[in-house]
Formats: structure tokens, sequence, C-alpha cells
């Protein structure tokens, strides 16, 4: 035993979760386990292809399902219809009919059938992985993504059904779920994003502010604003130098978002009476933009900080904000 707990708690270097899933599974099987066994177990904890396969049901197979009135919907869950009617012989015989209905499908397409989820090449040896991974600063090279976050891969940029070599130069990094998306056909490039993301502009006092840095991701930050409009007024920029929210790439959307999070939890741990947020960009002088460097405004409210809240943002506008004693007001 101190061999193997001292390989476990020392020596294993980690990637991915695979080495103590693997030996999980032998510990819980004698000892000896088949890889088809110790591939499903490795699966169960892979999150992405849940995510992955819950698209398909309710964008898929739950609609027609639903259009044919066989199922419903409540929330996040789906029903059978009549089931309470039917009786454990009909239960059994129709659980029967189905499993003949997925063989038959099976022996007739094949495993083409699971084609848009194959990988047909050899693994990626683990040092080349690590370097991939390493230039992508540890996330998606299209949506952005932490490794912390979702399964990372190593994908072709010319797809090997096209001639596609095995060579770093031919690797990007995508989460699974960009990565399945991108069809096997798909030669795109994304890794000129990573150059995007180094953009500063030298006269930008966002770009080369010195104020201290609170929460940071790989694409965006906070610091609390200089002019506050409440107690830990916080604000959250990309990165990047750009103008607005509307020249926001979908990762730095993500990034942001990311840190808001973050720092919600943050400042309402620091002070117990923040009651809630408001959360919005300025985009456009008439809109009240003053740095023309996208930043997000994160204000923390408290129970009586003004008289009447109702409305929010609304009150941007005076007399806008109160609708609910003024119904005709737009």
């Amino acid at each position: 035993m101190s061999k193997l707990k001292d390989f476990i708690e020392k020596k294993m270097s980690m990637s991915h979760i695979y080495q103590p899933v693997m030996i999980k599974v032998l510990l819980e099987n004698g000892g000896v386990a088949d890889k088809k066994t110790i591939a499903q177990n490795i699966l169960s904890y892979d999150f992405s292809q849940v995510e992955y396969y819950e698209g398909i049901t309710n964008n898929m197979v739950g609609r027609v399902l639903r259009k044919n009135e066989v199922v419903s919907k409540n929330k996040n869950n789906y029903e059978l219809k009549l089931f309470e009617d039917l009786s454990s012989t009909e239960i059994n015989d129709l659980i029967a009919l189905c499993d003949l209905k997925i063989n038959e499908y099976i022996k007739k397409r094949g495993t083409k059938i699971w084609e848009h989820r194959r990988r047909n090449r050899k693994a990626v040896p683990g040092s080349t992985r690590y370097q991939v991974l390493k230039r992508a600063d540890g996330r998606c090279e299209l949506c952005g993504i932490s490794k912390e976050e979702k399964v990372l891969e190593v994908d072709h940029i010319v797809p090997k059904n096209n001639g596609g070599e095995d060579s770093i130069d031919n690797y990007q990094a995508l989460c699974f779920s960009c990565n399945a998306n991108k069809r096997d056909t798909d030669d795109t490039d994304f890794r000129n994003l990573n150059v995007k993301y180094q953009t500063r502009q030298s006269d930008c006092i966002f770009c080369n502010m010195s104020r201290k840095v609170i929460a940071e991701n790989e694409l965006s930050i906070a610091f609390y604003d200089k002019f506050p409009v409440t107690s830990q007024h916080v604000l959250i920029i990309p990165k990047r130098h750009c103008i607005d929210y509307f020249e926001l790439s979908q990762p730095e959307i993500n990034a942001m978002n990311r840190l808001t999070h973050i720092l919600k939890e943050k400042l309402k741990s620091k002070d117990a009476n923040i009651s809630g947020f408001n959360i919005g960009f300025n985009s456009g002088e008439d809109a009240g933009q003053t740095v023309f460097h996208c930043h997000m405004h994160l204000i923390p409210r408290r129970k009586g900080d003004v008289e009447n809240p109702i409305g929010g943002v609304r009150n941007l506008i005076p007399g806008k904000g109160d609708y609910k004693t003024k119904p005709n007001t737009p």
C-alpha cells in the first residue's frame, strides 16, 4: 500500500484526471478491469459530454417527441405521457421494442452513427498536449473558457480527413464543445485570436493604469472605481483595448462574466449589508461613456441607499424609473 500511496500523493504528475480514475476503477474491481470499463468510468467524469447530449436532448430528440405528444417537459424534466396507465408487462414489452429499434438501426448504419464523436487518430503525446495548452494560455482558442472550467482538447486545424498532419504546427486547443461543433471539414485556425488579445493603446488610461487589481483572469481584470457611486463600486474591463461592449469577442464576454460572479461573492463576503447590484455598460458618448475602453460597472446596492430604488437603471432618464405608478410611460 505504501508504494501506491506514495505514488498517488507525491509522484503522480497529472495533465488530466485519467490516472486516479484508472487506479480507482482497478481498486473497486478487485485489481483487474478491462479497457472498456476504465473508459466508461473516465467518461462518467466528463461533464462536457453530458452537456453535449443535453443539447441533443433539448434541441433534437426532445423537440420531436414533444411534437408527437409522446413526452411533456417541465423545466429540466421530461415525462412520458400515459406512463401511469401502463402495466409492468407493457413497460417491459416497450423497453424490448426500443432495444430492437436501436439494434436494427446500429446494424443498418454501423459505427457511422458515431462518426461525429469519434477520434480516428492516435492519442496526442502528453508532452505535446502540454505545449499546445501552454501556448493557448490554458484556454479554448475559440470561446476562451479556461481549462479549469471545461476540458480542453488538442484539435487538428486541418482535419485528418483532409490530410492534416500530427504536428504541433497543426494543433490548437479547443474545449470539448467547440471541438465537437467544428466539423471534420473545417480548417479554421483560431490561434490568431491570441494575437488580437494583446492589443493595447498607449494613450488609454485603462491600458496603462496603475490601480490595484482586485480580480483577474486570462482576458479581463477588475479594480475599484476611482469615483464610486456606492462603496466597493467595481469596474471590470477587458485587457485588450476595445471601445465598448459591442467590440467584445465572445471569449472576452465570457471572461468578464466569470469575474462578475466571483466579485459578487467576494464583495458580499466583505459587506453583509449588500443586498443587490446594478450591472451595466455605457456605450457611446450620448450614453454617458467618458473613458473609451470598454468597462462594466458592478455597483453594490444596500437597502435604503436611495429613497425609492424602483426602476434601477431606468432612472438614468429622469422620471422614467417608477413605472409602477406611471403605467403609460414607455
